[in-house]
């Protein structure tokens, strides 16, 4: 009988490798040599065994502690407790490893976005994990809240209540499923496992049970309030502290208020997605605030000093004389909270230099004296400009 190959040659990883590039190389290889990729082909078929055997011994830390120290003998046959006794004892079928490790192992059908890579490769039905379905307790499902609210919430930060339905544990059956002196049995159809395999052209796909709707475990007599489920749909009212300095889109997470899991498996999470009211006043860039506020002529000539709005208040703010429109002054301190920081952005203030109208003949008559009192003397801009269209021109 040939002699079986080191475990770490099969994955092609060293002895001193970790345990995410163990499982790294144990992906792509067996995607590689996977037979629903490798039709007929019984070398690759072999390939993919030796590879989920090696990954099965490799991939648990006790099992790989026994490999290292006894080699293969850890797993012959009367290996002492000191040996093989400590893994989880023979191994596992190939495709099982598989599913594991690209369906998530132990989720139970946890919250995560867009599915496993065991879902795209074969096109749906990604795994529970092990022991999950065969439970019935699979893990509810996570949720999604968008909350809008004001700028002046997300500077200080405040404390919200917001209402969703959601499954919550049955208090009849006290989250079993079952009603009064009923009970459950494991599925004949898929053995408890939850799943069952499907032919679909040259691939195999595997999907929830239809009988047990994955879960593995029938109920003779299902709770009339939650039909078998464990929980039902009810209003929820949830309290979440908003942080100050919070920015739009950011997510919150309040552990385990998602659904109920599936007859008292976990609970889901519920994510909480902030948006921001538009403000009359200010606009926000990261931590910054920006603001334009218009100054009239005279100020802007004169200078003088300027009440500028902020997050906390009035702020004075000294404008210059001969200030002109467009110009940005920076008060430091005066922008958004730093999440998390205890510190704050900057408020940038942009003068608007506002122009009189409706003027009347006297105040008419007033402004066209200062012109001409004025010339073409201090007005910097212009002459600047003048200049250069001049150089232009020539």
């Amino acid at each position: 009988m040939a002699s079986k190959r080191d475990y770490y040659e099969v994955l092609g990883v060293a002895k001193g490798a970790t345990a995410d590039e163990i499982k790294k190389s144990y992906r792509q290889l067996a995607l590689k040599y996977h037979p629903d990729r490798n039709p007929d082909d019984k070398a690759a078929e072999e390939k993919f065994k030796e590879l989920g055997e090696a990954y099965d011994v490799l991939g648990d830390a006790d099992k790989k502690a026994a490999y290292d120290r006894y080699g293969h003998a850890a797993f012959a046959a009367g290996a002492g407790a000191g040996a093989g006794g400590a893994g989880r004892g023979g191994f596992h079928d190939p495709f099982d490893i598989f599913r594991e490790v690209f369906g998530g192992a132990g989720g139970g059908g946890g919250g995560g976005a867009g599915g496993s890579i065991f879902e795209e490769f074969f096109g749906g039905g990604g795994g529970g994990g092990r022991g999950g379905a065969r439970s019935g307790k699979a893990r509810g499902s996570d949720l999604r809240y968008d909350l809008e609210i004001s700028l002046e919430e997300a500077a200080q930060g405040v404390e919200k209540q917001v209402e969703l339905e959601r499954a919550v544990a049955c208090e009849t059956c006290s989250s079993t499923g079952a009603a009064k002196g009923g009970s459950s049995k494991t599925c004949p159809t898929c053995g408890g496992v939850g799943q069952v395999i499907a032919s679909r052209g040259f691939f195999q796909v595997q999907q929830a049970c239809p009988d047990c709707s994955g879960t593995g475990q029938i109920i003779s007599n299902p709770c009339p309030d939650c039909r078998g489920q464990g929980r039902v749909e009810k209003s929820t009212r949830i309290k979440l502290r908003i942080p100050a300095g919070i920015g739009e889109g950011s997510r919150l997470r309040s552990s385990g208020n998602g659904d109920a899991g599936f007859r008292g498996g976990p609970a889901g999470d519920l994510y909480v997605v902030i948006h921001i009211k538009k403000h009359e006043v200010f606009e926000r860039e990261d931590n910054d605030l920006f603001c334009e506020i218009p100054v009239s002529y005279s100020k802007a000539t004169l200078g003088g000093e300027l009440m500028v709005p902020t997050m906390e208040g009035k702020a004075s703010l000294k404008v210059p004389a001969g200030t002109q429109s467009g110009t940005v002054f920076r008060l430091r301190g005066k922008g958004m909270p730093v999440l998390n920081r205890g510190t704050k952005g900057d408020l940038l203030v942009t003068i608007q230099v506002e122009i009189p109208t409706n003027l009347n003949a006297e105040q008419k008559e007033k402004l066209k004296a200062f012109a001409d009192s004025c010339g073409d003397q201090n007005t910097p801009m212009s002459e600047s400009f003048f200049e250069k269209a001049k150089r232009f021109f020539s």
